[in-house]
């Protein structure tokens, strides 16, 4: 039998049932939605997570941390990698510093420097927070990129960006009431902030002092969110970093971190050395070839890449349990067409006897099951992924009107990718034939004589 006139009379033969065959075909179509719409969230999660963090700017930045001291945490203050098996630990001094950045596949290399500050904003006072000195590439990442004002105009300008929930603060906001940060620009941008903070100096005898010191500084920006850019934690143990000012001027202040009380004041008498040092790559390729250099210099290394890795495997994990409950209204729709295609066999066992007696084989008489098996997989598959897709949107659309209500920016979590839609329409295909293969089987096993006798 051709192929073109099996189609023809797989067609037909589902056209004379259409409410059965429909109603079949509708349960497939509700077993591929599931499995597409549930898929598809897995894939929109893993797909944000990911776009997230390589615009945070973070995939192509190594934090490289003292060997021995416990650190070599990263800019979350998660996970850390030992430097390599018998290496002798250095010093983060600047001779580190100027050997990394001759290093391929660096692109730069700056001390990531945090201290404690008190703010003070005409009369009002703020509570002590953490300030973190960024260079000026950090202006093109995605974590600067909604400032409400401006970046700075310098790397030494006498500038600082606050962080919206800080700036709530200083500007007085009713306690509770989300921060706006156009608003609070609108009130603080331009403004006169004073820094309050203890500065370590230099002793004739080779040690230090530490003395308090008052900066007068320009409000230029207001951060949507906390960008977590230098790491760290805030005073009470319940922010990250609120101040961020240029890199150049927090280097020229001399500010106290906490370990220039653990090395005796030797980065003033000698080289100056670093708690820690932020390595931004040419590529996030580059980043295991430049980890392996690092650690061979005797210094602990952490990237965000490690993390990633570990993402990925749950996200997988997370996919195959979506994808495994999505099957299950999949399987069950298989059992309707083994039932309607078993009734099509008693219905027209005098038509397939027929077509024995004149001249059709038990292959072409399975062909014809199996293509009527076919059509409404594909039928059902076809308007699954539009109705998987539909809902998609649907909650997208929700949930980005909550989150706006919320002054949370809107974010997709649903995303189909067309390997998924091919993936979907070739799975209830195939979910298809095999539920069809035993009523085929079934109706090519039928002896001709008795079916012409059946009424």
């Amino acid at each position: 039998m051709k192929s073109w006139d099996l189609l023809e009379l797989a067609s037909r033969n589902i056209r004379e049932s259409r409410l059965r065959n429909a109603l079949t075909a509708l349960g497939i179509a509700v077993g591929v939605a599931s499995l597409v719409s549930m898929l598809s969230l897995g894939i929109g999660l893993q797909r944000l997570a990911s776009t997230g963090i390589q615009r945070s700017g973070l995939l192509d930045t190594l934090t490289v941390t003292p060997a021995g001291n416990g650190g070599g945490r990263g800019f979350n203050g998660a996970g850390r990698a030992t430097v390599s098996p018998g290496t002798e630990p250095r010093a983060l001094d600047e001779t580190a510093r100027l050997e990394m950045a001759k290093l391929p596949e660096v692109r730069e290399v700056y001390p990531n420097l945090l201290f404690s500050a008190e703010l003070r904003l005409g009369e009002r006072t703020a509570r002590r927070s953490i300030v973190s000195a960024i260079p000026a590439s950090a202006k093109d990442s995605e974590a600067f990129a909604s400032i409400q004002g401006k970046f700075f105009s310098s790397a030494s300008a006498a500038e600082v960006l606050l962080l919206k929930n800080l700036a709530a603060e200083l500007a007085g906001a009713a306690p509770g009431k989300p921060p706006v940060p156009a608003d609070l620009a609108k009130q603080l941008v331009g403004k006169t902030l004073t820094l309050s903070y203890a500065e370590r100096t230099a002793t004739p005898d080779g040690g230090f002092n530490v003395v308090f010191r008052n900066r007068a500084v320009e409000i230029v920006g207001i951060v949507d969110r906390d960008t977590n850019a230098g790491g760290g934690r805030g005073p009470d143990g319940s922010g990250g970093v609120r101040v961020f000012v240029p890199l150049v001027y927090a280097e020229g202040l001399h500010a106290m971190q906490g370990a220039d009380l653990r090395d005796g004041g030797l980065g003033l008498a000698h080289a100056p050395t670093y708690t820690a040092l932020v390595v931004r790559l040419k590529s996030p390729a580059g980043a295991a070839t430049a980890e392996a250099a690092i650690k061979k210099m005797g210094f602990n290394t952490f990237s965000v890449i490690d993390v990633t890795s570990g993402l990925r495997q749950v996200f997988a994990v997370i996919d195959l349990f979506l994808g495994a409950f999505g099957s299950l209204a999949l399987a069950v729709a298989s059992i309707g067409i083994v039932n309607t295609l078993v009734m099509a066999i008693l219905e027209r066992r005098r038509e397939i006897g027929i077509m024995k007696a004149v001249g059709a084989s038990d292959m072409d008489v399975r062909k014809i099951f199996l293509a009527e098996a076919a059509v409404l997989g594909l039928c059902g598959g076809v308007f699954g992924v539009t109705l998987g897709w539909a809902i998609g949107r649907i909650i997208n659309f929700g949930a980005g009107v909550y989150m706006q209500s919320q002054g949370v920016p809107k974010q997709d979590f649903w995303f189909v990718p067309w390997w998924l839609v091919l993936g979907a329409l070739v799975f209830s295909l195939v979910a298809s034939l095999l539920s069809g293969a035993y009523p085929a089987a079934r109706a090519a096993r039928l002896d001709p004589v008795e079916a012409l006798r059946y009424e």
